[in-house]
């Protein structure tokens, strides 16, 4: 593969690539521009700082990895430096996979940043100004061509105090964070025939979206190959095919989310199969994979849509919607027409939300059905929907939009019917999950069109009860015939209405913490007044439109200056845990110490074996949570699961690149870094 990848480089910078063959060398402006920024203006003596190459390819192309898979070129640098100036190694983002014409590649297709560390010699005096310059070459590809590129990129930096400043830190920041991480732990890998097998320690618990084993090391495993995934306790397994004579370590980065990857070395051993599969490349599997897969998601959505008309959310709609065909009588096309456009407002509207949600996974969005519902300001928007329809079935005002005398339905009954559909497969997503977790699931790795599929089957699933009743006459007349009962039951279907509402404070209050609460429940009670308004002027024999406008101008302001601010406590503090956590902030830190505070910080991560073994044995006891409280002892607990900046800052201020990191303050005395793994003797030793 290495002898493959030489020759088509060879090819591609003499001009001869068949792609290229009939264009001229590129003159004009590079199809991937690069730009040299460095983290400081003036660095201090003694200092390392980092030189990021901010790449921005043109819509439709794309750059390389260090290792680019089965063809393609990483990029080469030729420094020229100053004197007393060393360049490390560069240091690439994690890349994503793209496969063309049966060759995988291993890319950036967005903007993309790689790294590389600048170490100032110490004796270098202030004022010395450091010219730097260097030559880039890459390659850069379409799906159809590949063109190499080259720029000579340039900065000029002054020895000073390493000030950085706040913008160039921010931006610094993100680009790290897109960095893989170290494992800090060895994996193992065995060659079992064609099959080759990794072992990556990997904690149980931790969450993992779309691994991929992009490998460094070459020849080492078959880039086209399919990667299984097996979770077995605290150890995730690759399985895919070896290419070469693989020998000696294994290196690469394992992705475990968008952006995210853990960079591991996997030395020669045993690694017995096991565990329980997980997300797979499902392009590899055969046809009849993929239809078995197709035909199981759409029975569960089937199933999953048709359940969903008993919940809270949905079971008052069709309820009324169902007695509006007893309402209308024996009209046979009448009841086939309704039923078929309340389908088609339900399937219309689950097509258009799995759409939406296929194309943002596309962009590289990870998020799943009832994506909307991330949103505060959607969930909001719902509130105070479901507490306008919750006032109306209690009688409170008449505002059709479900009830059988609708305006909608009124004016075209098919249209009103269109509508009720639509309105209830929209309600319904904050009830999918119960049932629809494993459709969801399959629907996010078929093919588009597959995929789309099993959001209408959602959709007929819903629209199924419904759709008999308007088809099939003896079930009609099975159902009450309308009268005085009808506005007692319309009153009691508003009760799993304002469930609803209630759940909808709660979501709101997950995302946007006490202040979110608060201004949905005032925007709510706004709205209630205003629709007790309305029916107070109906009631009089008034227009109703006059309370409207004040209604839809509140709901809209209420969304729009929702505080999305202050959600969640999870990084905040851990005070019900056996030993109380705070998050950690340098800050925080400083001012702890200033006091005379004895401090234990630790780093952990949700993919940090270490860590997590560390915090069930040492840190997490009975023992140490009563010595620390007698001494006063404040715990920061330092979470670096999505490389967040500030830790990755303080971690290599202390000379680490990873996690686990534990370290004592006492009072009045220099920081003491502990050992990677701890034992309570060793903690409680520490306030002995």
């Amino acid at each position: 593969m290495a002898i493959f990848r030489a020759l088509l480089g060879a090819c591609l910078l003499a001009g001869l690539a068949l792609p290229a063959a009939a264009q001229p060398l590129q003159r004009g402006p590079n199809n991937i521009t690069a730009s040299l920024v460095a983290e400081s203006a003036a660095p201090a003596p003694g200092s390392t700082i980092d030189l990021a190459f901010a790449m921005t390819p043109k819509t439709g192309w794309h750059g390389y990895w260090q290792n680019p898979g089965d063809a393609g070129l990483g990029m080469t640098l030729t420094w020229d430096l100053p004197k007393g100036v060393t360049a490390a190694q560069l240091r690439y983002p994690v890349p994503e996979t793209l496969i063309i014409a049966g060759l995988m590649n291993y890319v950036y297709e967005g903007p993309y940043a790689p790294l590389v560390a600048l170490t100032i010699d110490p004796s270098l005096p202030p004022g010395t100004r450091l010219p730097i310059s260097v030559k880039a070459d890459w390659l850069a590809c379409t799906d159809e061509i590949c063109v190499p590129e080259s720029a000579t990129l340039a900065t000029s930096l002054t020895v000073g105090d390493g000030a950085i400043s706040k913008a160039d830190r921010s931006r610094f920041d993100g680009w790290r964070q897109r960095l893989p991480a170290p494992l800090g732990s060895t994996a193992t890998y065995q060659v079992d025939g064609k099959t080759v097998r990794i072992a990556i320690p990997y904690p149980a618990g931790g969450t993992i979206d779309a691994p991929y084993f992009f490998p460094s090391t070459d020849p080492g495993i078959s880039y086209r190959a399919r990667q299984a995934f097996f979770r077995d306790d605290d150890r995730l397994v690759v399985e895919t095919e070896a290419d070469g004579s693989l020998a000696g370590p294994l290196e690469g980065v394992l992705r475990i989310g968008e952006h995210l990857g853990l960079e591991l070395v996997a030395q020669a051993g045993t690694v017995a199969p096991g565990g329980v599969r997980i997300d797979d490349a499902l392009a590899a599997e055969p046809a009849g994979g993929i239809l078995a897969l197709l035909a199981t998601a759409l029975g569960g959505a089937l199933l999953g849509g048709l359940m969903l008309n008993i919940m809270p959310c949905v079971f008052p709609i069709l309820s009324l919607k169902a007695i509006s065909l007893a309402k209308a009588g024996g009209d046979e096309r009448a009841a086939r027409r309704d039923a078929l456009a309340y389908t088609a407002g339900i399937v219309l509207v689950c097509l258009g939300l799995g759409g939406v949600l296929l194309a943002l996974r596309a962009g590289g969005e990870q998020i799943g059905w009832a994506f909307q519902l991330q949103d505060p300001r959607i969930i909001l928007a719902l509130l105070l929907l479901v507490t306008a329809i919750s006032f109306n079935l209690a009688g409170l005002f008449e505002f059709g939009s479900i009830s059988a005398g609708s305006s909608l339905t009124a004016k075209s009954g098919a249209a009103g019917s269109f509508w009720t559909g639509a309105l209830a497969a929209f309600v319904a997503t904050p009830c999918t999950a119960p049932f629809m977790a494993a459709a969801m699931g399959s629907a996010l790795i078929l093919p588009v069109p597959a995929a789309l599929l099993v959001f209408v089957g959602l959709g007929l699933g819903l629209a199924l009860p419904f759709l008999a009743i308007g088809f099939i006459p003896a079930l009609r007349r099975r159902l009450p015939r309308p009268g005085a009962w009808m506005a007692t039951f319309r009153r009691i279907m508003a009760v799993p209405m304002f469930l609803t509402a209630l759940a909808l404070v709660w979501l709101l209050g997950q995302q946007t913490g006490n202040n979110g609460v608060l201004w949905g429940l005032a925007a709510a009670m706004l709205l209630a007044m205003l629709l007790w308004w309305l029916g107070a002027r109906q009631a009089a024999g008034r227009s109703g439109w006059l309370p409207i406008a004040p209604a839809l101008a509140g709901a809209i302001a209420a969304i729009v200056l929702l505080p999305t601010g202050g959600a969640g406590s999870s990084r905040e503090t851990s005070a019900n845990a056996t030993l109380p956590t705070q998050a950690f902030g340098e800050a925080k830190l400083a001012k702890l110490r200033a006091g005379n505070t004895p401090v234990f910080a630790y780093f952990t991560a949700d993919w940090c074996i270490t860590c997590k073994a560390n915090e069930a044995t040492a840190i997490q006891r009975e023992a140490t949570a009563a010595a620390f409280k007698k001494a006063g002892v404040v715990v920061l607990e330092g979470d670096w699961t999505r490389r967040d900046a500030e830790i990755s800052r303080f971690l290599e201020a202390q000379g680490r690149s990873g996690v686990p990191l534990y370290v004592w303050y006492a009072p009045g005395k220099a920081p003491v870094i502990l050992p990677q793994v701890l034992t309570v003797e060793t903690l409680t030793a520490l306030v002995g």
